[in-house]
């Protein structure tokens, strides 16, 4: 199995490795692939140094999977011309993920939409991701009429960049800026950039991929997307309004039950979801969860997931696996 990684220089790519080795996958050849400035750098896998090629090098070898994460643009212009040259590329950027033509796939959720002919697929956005691995088990049971959201996103979602502001901030050193603000001490509304909606692109990520994901329009998602001085892991505060009434220890027994869901919920011991608990970590933590008794038949839930791992990273490599399980590269 020759597996490229692109973007493999870049702080999802460095985790994409890193995951990559923690699961053993099968990789025979490893293509690490950057842009023009890392190309002839070294990098460590399992012990091995390989040296970091460019895109068009990559392609001409020909691998079975190339997993991206190296920017929209990037994977507008290159997923196609590794696609051509046979090779199933699961790409972590925006570019393909509302495309009608390709698949956005949580392996837990929809993996079984995959077939042969799906030579690009789209990995979800990395808040669209733990919030679904939450909701689709209830909305199986009760069924979502409308979801309400509002995260808390760490830096490490906008890039090495922001976090090197993060630290320089605490640090007391004036440097560049990711951000048009400082982000220690405070929490921005911004999460990439404004729609002529109001809603900025990240929130419109949120309120339009799970229904693809989930293959269902019949419910609604608003969001609000907020930058917090966390350096890793994403939370979010979830208002679900469900056509049919629930039961909250059912709830938490259904959302036990689910894999890739862990279910933090112990009040009497201060045991609720935190970034500083899902880190390095690739499950998606559920807590705080409660009836919202301003209306009926309505929960109220906190979720928390590593926004590097599966977020992006791990949910790219279970994609693969799955590609590889089921015969289907």
């Amino acid at each position: 199995m020759k597996v490229a990684v692109v973007g493999a220089t870049g702080m999802v790519g460095e985790v994409m490795l890193k995951v990559l080795a923690e699961r053993n996958f099968p990789i025979t050849e490893l293509i690490p692939v950057a842009s023009e400035r890392s190309v002839g750098k070294k990098l460590t896998y399992k012990g091995n140094d390989y040296t970091v090629v460019g895109l068009e090098t990559a392609v001409s070898m020909k691998p079975d999977i190339a997993l991206f994460s190296a920017g929209g643009d990037t994977s507008l212009e290159w997923a196609p011309k590794f696609a051509q040259a046979g090779t199933t590329v699961v790409d972590n950027s925006s570019a393909w993920r509302m495309d009608p033509t390709k698949k956005l796939v949580v392996p837990e959720i929809n993996a079984s939409v995959l077939t042969k002919d799906d030579k690009i697929i789209a990995n979800p956005n990395c808040s669209t991701i733990q919030l679904v691995m939450a909701l689709n088990p209830l909305h199986k049971k009760y069924k979502m009429k409308r979801v309400v959201v509002s995260t808390y996103q760490s830096v490490s979602g906008t890039g090495v960049k922001a976090v090197k502001q993060l630290e320089n901030e605490i640090a007391g050193i004036e440097g560049e800026m990711a951000y048009p603000y400082p982000i220690g001490r405070n929490a921005l509304p911004h999460c990439d950039v404004f729609l002529e909606n109001g809603y900025t692109k990240e929130e419109m990520k949120l309120a339009r991929e799970p229904q693809k994901i989930m293959d269902d329009r019949t419910f609604s998602v608003s969001a609000t997307a907020v930058r917090i001085p966390t350096a890793g892991g994403h939370s979010e505060s979830v208002n679900v309004e469900f056509e049919n009434d629930f039961d909250l220890t059912e709830v938490r027994q259904l959302l036990s039950q689910t894999p890739g869901v862990v279910v933090q919920d112990d009040l009497a011991n201060n045991a609720y979801p935190m970034p500083i608990y899902a880190h390095d970590k690739d499950e998606v933590f559920v807590g705080r969860i409660r009836r919202d008794e301003t209306q009926p038949n309505t929960l109220n839930m906190w979720i928390v997931a590593d926004n590097l791992r599966k977020g992006a990273a791990t949910n790219t490599v279970q994609i693969a696996e799955y590609l590889i399980e089921n015969n289907l590269v």
